[in-house]
């Protein structure tokens, strides 16, 4: 594993420093394929506090949430810090009523190696673009 500029770890994680990219979240363990890398839990915004949320610097770290999607989730631990890709190796699953976000290996993961979720998550809005460039 080729030495990370580490921000903050948990053991199993850490939250790094790319340069030209920003923060973003590497294993620090291998992961196999299916197994749960993290369990996040979220602070729920309710749907009438959303617009303030966007107008903060949390407007880029939140989760839609709710069943009308209309609701905001920020989640704590490394889960509002993992980086986009339009070829994910995690994938996050909402557990609402648990108040958390799991996010799960797609595939085995090296230690090293960055953990990235498409944003759009999975199925058909998996290309959709976003409001940003990926880096």
């Amino acid at each position: 594993m080729k030495t990370l500029d580490i921000v903050t770890s948990n053991g199993a994680l850490a939250v790094v420093l790319f340069p030209g990219k920003g923060r973003g979240v590497v294993a620090l363990r291998p992961f196999a394929a299916g197994e749960l890398v993290e369990r996040a839990p979220v602070i729920t915004v309710p749907a009438s506090d959303v617009p303030a949320l966007t107008s903060t610097a949390l407007g880029r770290y939140y989760f839609e949430w709710g069943p009308e999607d209309d609701q905001a989730a920020v989640a704590l631990g490394y889960g509002s810090l993992y980086n986009h890709s339009y070829e994910p190796n995690a994938a996050f699953e909402f557990r609402e009523d648990e108040h958390v976000i799991e996010f799960l290996a797609l595939r085995a993961i090296a230690a090293g190696e960055e953990l990235t979720v498409n944003y759009n998550n999975l199925g058909e809005l998996a290309a959709n673009p976003l409001g940003f460039d990926v880096r």
